[in-house]
């Protein structure tokens, strides 16, 4: 009989909205491949129905819940976990420490559980006082109800050693090689400089719009993201664009193959990310070859090592770095081959997949000798 498996707190699969979303996309139908049957929780507003890339082995369940910046998460992994308790599949799989104040319903039903506790959410400048509390204790709750738990970052897996006693699994995010891409929208390979990311004061966004001004006098700017909720970010995003011409701003890109280009042939990458661990994001900008400028952290040294340049959040060093590598073609070849070089070596999706299915049996063969 074919092991199965519930995924729950991501926006549904197939989705794009994510590192999370991007993970379910790819274990899914990897999974089902080597004989699992596989549920995936999402929300309708998320999910298309008539997405041609849709797996049709994958069983996709839709909740309801509240759609808001701080109550979706709580509400759809309630809903999610509560039909789950019922269905009962042989593990669960959850993505984020807001759902361990939902993990007693799938232990009281007997469904063992591994849970990603993706990074330090409590620390990310876009929750407020309560938000902050409501992860903190999310993750003390994992800790005490998990099964077993995954850290994407080995700084994390300290992290959460040091402060819940709890050991893990390390498995970190992949990265696609795309083949050889051409540019799109006009842009000139090597010839425009790149963010992509959430819009959340977090990922240095504030500061690279400042840097921006001063870089779009020289070179075109790409912005690729959107806050999912607008606010002030995207009004002075707007606001850019209309006074610098050199300055486009793409909004959130679904399409896999228009991302990977803009990576690919970016002169310069800014990657921003200041909390978090592995981040899907810089892991995929470096399968593509993009030269990368990253926000100096732990976890972006962690995964770039010497593959990137390096850089504090202040607008004007930003623009300083970025504008040196936009005039020194041979260091951005450099950058380029070293970045898919170690993502080669280090995060590929085939060692992170089988990585998953491992520990998803580690799990059901440690429920079945407690029974």
């Amino acid at each position: 009989m074919a092991p199965s498996v519930a995924i729950l707190g991501t926006r549904g699969y197939p989705s794009y909205y994510g590192g999370f979303e991007t993970l379910v996309r790819k274990l899914s139908p990897y999974l089902s491949d080597i004989g699992w049957d596989v549920t995936v929780y999402g929300r309708k507003s998320s999910i298309s129905a008539t997405d041609t890339e849709t797996d049709q082995r994958i069983q996709s369940i839709l909740t309801r819940g509240i759609e808001s910046r701080s109550l979706s998460t709580l509400s759809y992994g309630l809903t999610s976990c509560l039909d789950c308790a019922q269905f009962r599949p042989d593990v669960a799989l959850l993505m984020n420490v807001a759902n361990g104040f939902w993990l007693p319903f799938l232990k009281a039903r007997g469904v063992p559980t591994v849970i990603n506790v993706d990074g330090i959410e409590w620390e990310r400048a876009k929750w407020g006082r309560l938000a902050k509390l409501i992860f903190h204790s999310g993750a003390g709750l994992t800790g005490k109800y998990a099964d077993k738990i995954i850290f994407d970052s080995h700084v994390i897996a300290r992290r959460w050693e040091a402060e819940f006693g709890r050991m893990g699994t390390f498995i970190p995010y992949g990265g696609s090689l795309p083949g050889t891409l051409h540019p799109v929208d006009n842009l000139k390979k090597r010839r425009y400089v790149l963010m992509v990311a959430r819009f959340v004061p977090e990922n240095t966004v504030h500061e690279f719009m400042e840097a921006a001004q001063s870089l779009a006098a020289n070179d075109d700017v790409v912005i690729v993201g959107s806050s999912g909720y607008g606010g002030e970010i995207e009004h002075k995003v707007s606001g850019l664009c209309r006074t610098s011409p050199r300055v486009q701003w793409f909004g959130h890109v679904s399409d896999d193959r228009r991302l990977f280009s803009l990576w690919q042939n970016a002169g310069a990458y800014f990657h921003g990310h200041s909390v978090g661990g592995t981040n899907p994001a810089l892991v995929q900008a470096m399968a593509c070859g993009s030269p990368i400028v990253a926000r100096d952290t732990e976890y972006n040294r962690e995964v770039l090592g010497e593959a990137g340049l390096f850089v504090s959040p202040d607008s004007g060093r930003i623009s300083a770095i970025i504008h040196g590598l936009m005039r020194d073609p041979a260091e951005q070849s450099r950058l380029s081959e070293a970045a898919r070089s170690r993502a080669k070596a280090r995060y590929t999706w085939e060692k992170v997949l089988d990585d998953y299915s491992q520990i998803l049996l580690r799990t059901i063969e440690d429920a079945s000798l407690r029974a």
